[in-house]
């Protein structure tokens, strides 16, 4: 078959980055004891703490659950006095979890939810934040990461999460909230960190980070290097094969300039996941009831094809960023960042709107593709500090940005990709060419006799923003502390589309203000009570052409009403800092209303007059609770409804009932988090986690669900020696059948079994 060349090939890299990680594992053993020495002398002369100024921005327990301060500076006081729920994972969590993406990292936080791709949505992450489509609100470094991704963490240092409309921190979407990634950056002072693990389906991972200081240590230079290959614990056929390199130079290490270069590339060859189809409630149904994925009674079952099926990605992202203390209270920054993601996939859907699984236990293996391309290029200039105005004290921050995107989409031909005549009957099982297969006993070996042909035909959308934004922290006394943002939006998107059919054209100009305000009242100097209010908006064409944002640019609607989609959100929340100021606890109640929803109210026309709203409760607790014993929990209630939904219907095409009154897709109701840690020797550390996920909804029809589900893991750890720690991983220790995406009609994405990780990491 013919692929695309925008994938490079991924062996060689690979190789490489698994050799350099090999051989210093291996060879480490050998020098450790004078290593040790070597590292105890550094370490007294260099004290600051790896990842401490990213996180923090000071020398606290770089193995604490507890963050004080995030890391953007948009953020213009300590997340206590923050108007607002903030959860930051820690580097340690990532690292006590076992995590390797994004999912596995956002486990951790409840009221977050994954969707799958299909339906104009590509494969990766898709995250649903508050019941709410966040897959275009990922930020790395706090400049907006674009693109469909699978996002690898083995160069992120912690992981942001802000619930509730953030539009005036970061511009279009963020309808629910969003995430900010923070990168691994260089430090004063030399260390060696890496890793191998270890585990069941036959799961290798490597990892590498060094940092070296050098020009008298004014400058240091750090290198990330990651090689991931595995199966997937009770998934038939179904492998993972990816690598990294992240490296990094910053000059003028304590100095009043900052030059910070880094360049991250990212590329993975999968066979992927094809999902469980969706059962139906009866022999004689010819639509979804109240139906869940139906496995044909294996969970192992994996309805895609070995010699059809792939999936490539890429990413490579270039930052150049410069800061300069103006005075001790006045920072300027500038940072211009180059991205360029790919993603280039064939993979079998395992469909059901046939009704082969009701009416003959098989399944049709319809081909989904796509090659797709963003590259994104942003300048963004920040001005932060304190001043002293009126009697009262001022932590702001201001900024200007300007980017341009661009999103290639296109896809393959594949020849037959339509339900067999007379349908997938049994007799056509292994004799169609690998059209259809077994619901209960699916072969992903049977060979394909089709054609799969690379069609350029698609669309290209292209996006200009700029945009300009304040944020102040106002001290109105020791106790009052008011917090205000501000910013102004210009976003302009075209869309041109080249089909069998002819050319098309469509454009859209929107211009947006977004704010947010909070009083805040602290009756103690270790906690704060806060009211806030604040705006997102979600203008037609904001995922530029890399998801379905319910924009009917792709469905030719001319009619349509293009103004963009406003969210607000009322909070009333607490926080409070205990046990010594170790333990963060945080409370908030909220109403999230989205108004102006685009919504079908006839056949190719939309209207801005849709409504749907979220009340919600979120605890969470965070740090340690004695010297030993460490908490990173939280609980998520979240009551949605579809208040004014429209029609039913899909590009354009009017379906039949109504929604009105439903429940948000990918909304449970009920989400909880606990994962904790003792240490019971100075050496040894147990730890584990359980994580609760109601029923969700796959669409908003409530027609199709995945259920409720508790999963529990279990970790140990132990340090060998100064040098080298081991530790144990039990991910889904009741290797219990569950799913994490729902798709809103064919499938739905099961989770992985009962996975065992041993890690052995040396440090030096």
């Amino acid at each position: 078959m013919s692929r695309t060349t925008l994938i490079t090939t991924a062996s060689s890299p690979r190789m490489l980055a698994s050799a350099i990680g090999v051989a210093l594992s291996a060879s480490s053993a050998a020098h450790m004891a004078q290593a040790a020495e070597n590292t105890e002398q550094k370490g007294e002369r260099n004290p600051i703490s790896l990842g401490a100024t990213n996180i923090t921005g000071q020398d606290q327990d770089n193995t604490s659950y507890q963050v004080e301060k995030a890391s953007s500076q948009k953020y213009t006081a300590p997340l206590v006095d923050t108007p607002r729920s903030v959860t930051v994972v820690p580097q340690q969590v990532l690292k006590d979890t076992a995590a390797t993406s994004l999912q596995d990292a956002l486990r951790t936080v409840p009221g977050i939810t994954f969707g799958a791709g299909e339906g104009g949505n590509p494969q990766g992450d898709r995250p649903f934040i508050r019941g709410f489509d966040a897959q275009g609100d990922t930020y790395l470094d706090g400049v907006r990461d674009t693109g469909g991704q699978s996002r690898e963490i083995f160069d992120i240092e912690s992981i942001e999460v802000s619930k509730g409309p953030n539009s005036s921190f970061g511009g279009r979407g963020s309808a629910g909230g969003s995430l900010n990634l923070v990168s691994k950056t260089p430090q004063a002072r030399d260390f060696t960190n890496g890793g191998f693990t270890y585990g069941s389906d036959q799961t290798r991972r490597y990892v590498l980070d060094v940092n070296r200081q050098f020009l008298d240590d004014s400058a240091a230079f750090r290198l990330n290097l990651m090689s991931h290959e595995q199966n997937v614990a009770g998934r038939d056929a179904v492998n993972y094969d990816r690598w990294g390199v992240a490296p990094s130079l910053t000059f003028g290490l304590g100095t009043p300039t900052r030059v910070n270069l880094s360049y991250y590339h990212m590329e993975s060859d999968d066979l992927p996941d094809s999902g469980i189809p969706y059962g139906y409630g009866s022999p004689t149904a010819t639509a979804h009831a109240h139906d869940k994925p139906n496995d044909g009674g294996d969970s192992n079952n994996f309805y895609g094809l070995k010699s059809r099926d792939f999936r490539k990605t890429r990413a490579d992202i270039s930052t150049f960023s410069i800061e300069h203390d103006l005075n001790d209270n006045m920072t300027l920054k500038n940072t211009l960042r180059h991205g360029s993601t790919g993603q280039d996939y064939v993979l079998t859907q395992p469909d059901d709107s046939k009704f082969n699984v009701n009416k003959y236990g098989t399944v049709w293996r319809r081909a989904n593709s796509r090659v797709s391309t963003t590259t994104t290029t942003t300048n963004q200039t920040d001005l932060f500090g304190s001043f002293q105005a009126l009697g009262f004290k001022h932590s702001y921050s201001t900024g200007l940005e300007f980017t341009g995107e661009e999103t290639r989409v296109s896809g393959y031909t594949v020849s037959p990709n339509g339900n067999p005549l007379g349908g997938c009957t049994p007799d056509k099982v292994g004799n169609s060419g690998g059209s259809c297969t077994s619901l209960a006993n699916p072969n992903p070996d049977d060979a394909w006799t089709g054609s799969v042909a690379r069609n350029y035909m698609g669309t290209n959308t292209k996006a200009t923003s700029r945009a300009a934004y304040v944020f102040d922290t106002i001290e109105l006394d020791p106790k009052w502390l008011l917090n205000v943002g501000l910013r102004y939006d210009t976003f302009d998107t075209e869309a041109n589309s080249n089909a069998v059919a002819g050319r098309s054209k469509i454009k859209d100009d929107s211009q947006f203000f977004n704010w947010q305000a909070g009083l805040v009242w602290k009756p103690l100097e270790n906690g704060s009570i806060y009211a806030s209010y604040a705006t997102s908006a979600t203008p037609a064409g904001g995922l530029v052409g890399e998801g379905s944002d319910g924009n009917p640019l792709s469905a030719g609607a001319a009619t349509s009403d293009l103004q963009p989609e406003e969210t607000v959100n009322y909070e009333l929340g607490t926080k409070w800092d205990l046990f010594h100021d170790r333990l963060s606890l945080t409370a908030a109640i909220f109403r999230t209303e989205k108004k102006n929803t685009r919504i079908l109210v006839d056949a190719l026309t939309y209207q801005n007059a849709g409504e749907s709203q979220v009340d919600g409760i979120e605890l969470s607790a965070s740090g340690k609770i004695t010297d030993k014993w460490q908490l990173f929990a939280g609980y998520s209630y979240l009551d949605s409804e579809l208040v004014k939904s429209g029609l039913n219907g899909r590009n354009g095409v009017v379906g039949t009932g109504s929604s009105k009154g439903n429940q948000m897709p990918n909304t449970p109701k009920n989400s909880f988090s606990l994962w904790t840690t003792y240490d019971i020797t100075p050496k040894l550390t147990i730890g584990g986690g359980a994580f609760y996920v109601d029923q969700v909804y796959g669409d908003v029809g409530n027609t199709v669900y995945v259920p409720s589900y508790t999963r529990y893991d279990a970790m140990a750890s132990y340090k060998l020696t100064k040098n080298v720690d081991l530790q144990l991983n039990v991910q889904n220790l009741t290797d219990k059948t569950y799913y994490d995406k729902a798709f809103s009609t064919h499938f739905a994405n099961q989770a992985a079994g009962r996975t065992a990780l041993l890690t052995t990491s040396f440090h030096f």
